[in-house]
């Protein structure tokens, strides 16, 4: 398995599956976040406590315990 969390810098990778509750998953849908997406990964904060991404034109910083639940692929 593959998260966002473990994706690189300047990394660009498709959603394929979040595990979270459905408050957060409603909440992170709500922001573009969801199956078939791309993202973009901008920046890892210092010890990978927070992560900056982009989806379509907004961005977003996710907690390190919320990149863990999104399972991504690397776009082809």
């Amino acid at each position: 398995m593959h998260t966002l969390l473990d994706c690189d810098r300047g990394c660009e990778v498709q959603v394929k599956k979040i595990n979270a509750d459905s408050a957060l998953k409603q909440r992170l849908i709500s922001f573009g976040v969801m199956k078939g997406a791309t993202i973009s990964v901008l920046e890892h904060a210092p010890k990978k406590k927070t992560i900056e991404i982009k989806v379509g034109k907004m961005r977003l910083a996710l907690r390190d315990v919320e990149a863990k639940m999104i399972e991504v692929e690397e776009n082809e």
